[in-house]
């Protein structure tokens, strides 16, 4: 395979049995540049999308499966900072993400702003769905320096697993790529054991956050590294390392004509007779992809 198939857009999943640690490996770089082309989006922007997307791909590839009835999605939203809302889904290895921000706000801030410059004060909100009818969602407040920090915060809170998260991101010559390491302690089952977040210290997570924790954004973001290499990198001096098989990663919107009729069609005449241009049409704008839906209904 030639560099770009081997290394780029992929999801790598692995575990340290012996540690009761499960990780993920991502690297993006076309899915973004796919997610960033639907507007034109300021650098700032770019940055923060492309860390958000990273972290959609790391969260929801700890979903069992890659069916179309699992998703995870991440929202971020404020109504004090320059960025008001920004969402991020995974389904499937499909991603997509979008941004709402105030523009004049905004240029006053650098590139590289922490979430406080960036969103005020403001809340996190993780769902994830397993399938039809089964849906659970963390509410955490945006604190930290990045979106990675608060996803720490999202999985000690919300689900009492320490949980490590590094992401990477740089913009060159060919466009933006992002990376990230996702790494967690999962508790043991055992009955009459003190739960594993109440424990002041605890050997195998310290052990293993400590390896992890040595991986440098550089190493993340080259593309002469592949993931299984990361992997090994980190942790070969362990009894075993389990490697899952990788997942291709790609951009795509879910939006169609059809599901916006099926919305629409259930609003009174009278209503819809209101959203109706001088045409006489229905037009429907996708957030997400920035197309245009023209609707005879």
């Amino acid at each position: 395979m030639d560099q770009e198939e081997t290394f780029a857009d992929k999801l790598l999943g692995f575990s340290l049995p012996a540690r009761n640690a499960r990780a993920r490996i991502v690297r993006l770089d076309r899915t973004i540049e796919d997610v960033l082309s639907a507007h034109d989006y300021p650098p700032p922007i770019t940055h923060l999308l492309s860390e958000a997307l990273v972290l959609a791909a790391l969260m929801g590839g700890l979903l069992k499966s890659n069916d179309e009835n699992e998703q995870l999605t991440i929202q971020a939203q404020t109504k004090a900072g320059p960025v008001s809302l920004l969402v991020c889904d995974y389904r499937g290895g499909a991603l997509r993400g979008y941004a709402e921000f105030d523009d004049e706000a905004l240029s006053q801030v650098g590139a590289n702003q922490s979430l406080s410059t960036l969103f005020g004060e403001g809340y996190l909100a993780i769902t994830f769905e397993t399938g039809p009818g089964k849906r659970y969602q963390g509410i955490v407040p945006l604190e930290g320096d990045t979106l990675a920090d608060a996803c720490e915060s999202y999985f000690s809170q919300s689900e009492q697993l320490p949980t490590m998260i590094r992401v990477a991101s740089r913009a060159g010559a060919e466009g933006r790529m992002a990376a990230g390491l996702l790494i967690q302690h999962l508790a043991d089952g055992e009955e009459g054991r003190e739960r594993l977040h109440v424990r002041l210290d605890h050997p195998d997570w310290e052990h293993v956050a400590t390896l992890a924790n040595t991986i440098s954004h550089e190493e993340l973001l080259d593309n002469d590294l592949s993931l299984e290499a990361i992997a090994w990198r980190l942790f070969h001096e362990e009894d075993e390392v389990r490697v899952q098989p990788g997942s291709e990663l790609e951009h795509s919107c879910r939006c169609n004509a059809d599901y916006y009729k099926s919305v629409i069609a259930r609003f009174p005449e009278q209503d819809r007779a209101e959203m109706r241009n001088d045409d006489g049409a229905i037009v429907v704008d996708c957030a997400f992809c920035a197309r245009s839906y023209v609707l005879d209904i």
